[in-house]
């Protein structure tokens, strides 16, 4: 079971975090008409998960990290199945493409409230039960719980902040 503790993410890490939770409910109502609960984000203790199936997108530039968009089998191939509009099976090569494509597009939307250039990879997906995504080791994991009436799934975002403030526009260099 994953671990969570009761502490506050540190400030940047909270503001990223609320553009993370933006984005989870706007990329699932609109891309897949699905109505997201999220919990509070809480800070992750233990690297193993207990899902499925993940979707990984690394962030590069300003922030550096990732994100990890994680479900069980059933509610991924439920959500992909709603993403496509049609019936996705997780032995089918549109499965992995439709679990990325919802972890890109959250990863996405949630990078424009950033303030910064940040870059994001094309996603990786990762399918077993109890696999293990490593993370930055000097910056908190902060866990996303999240409910549908297709299942629980869980975003992780790990991002390390710019060590400097963001250069004003019209301010000299």
């Amino acid at each position: 079971m994953t671990q969570l503790a009761t502490q506050t993410p540190v400030p940047s890490t909270a503001r990223c975090v609320a553009h993370f939770v933006r984005s989870i409910r706007e990329v699932l109502q609109t891309m897949a008409h699905v109505t997201v609960t999220v919990g509070s984000p809480a800070l992750k203790t233990s690297p193993a998960t207990t899902y499925d199936v993940s979707g990984i997108i690394g962030f590069s530039g300003g922030f550096s990290g990732s994100m990890v968009l994680s479900f069980q089998k059933c509610t991924a191939t439920a959500l992909a199945s709603a993403f496509a509009g049609m019936p996705i099976e997780p032995d089918s090569p549109d499965f992995a493409d439709a679990v990325g494509e919802l972890a890109n597009m959250i990863a996405g939307s949630a990078k424009t409230g950033f303030g910064y250039d940040t870059s994001i990879s094309v996603p990786s997906i990762i399918m077993g039960p109890g696999h293990v995504v490593a993370r930055l080791h000097d910056v908190p994991c902060i866990i996303i719980p999240c409910k549908t009436a297709h299942g629980d799934f869980a975003v992780e975002v790990n991002l390390k902040a710019p060590d400097s403030p963001k250069p004003q526009k019209g301010s000299a260099t």
